[in-house]
């Protein structure tokens, strides 16, 4: 009689990480940017820190545009004074150009 392997301890040439099967699964569906999108706002506390976060009241991204609505004028002359550094924190938190421009409402 033949020996006969489990079907799991049988290696195959498609098997590939979890990391990069979500990759796969964004691409093919299309979801990178919503998904890059939402990260930004997930982890705006961490990009911004935790002072300005609190006083940052709606956050989403729309044409490559961060717009942000905060409820302080002290915390919004803040963000126009750096406005070109949130904007390179954002894009490298995301690997890449995401945002473009940056807008205070």
């Amino acid at each position: 009689m033949l020996y006969k392997k489990k079907v799991d301890e049988i290696p195959t040439r498609d098997d590939i990480s979890m990391k990069q099967a979500v990759e796969k699964w964004l691409e093919v569906y299309r979801l990178r940017r919503k998904y890059e999108e939402s990260s930004v706002v997930s982890f705006w506390e961490e990009i911004i820190g935790p002072y300005i976060a609190k006083r940052t009241q709606h956050i989403y991204i729309k044409d490559k545009k961060l717009y942000v609505k905060v409820d302080s004028a002290v915390v919004k002359h803040e963000l126009a004074i750096n406005r070109r550094q949130i904007i390179g924190r954002v894009n490298e938190h995301v690997g890449h150009v995401i945002v473009e421009e940056f807008v205070i409402l």
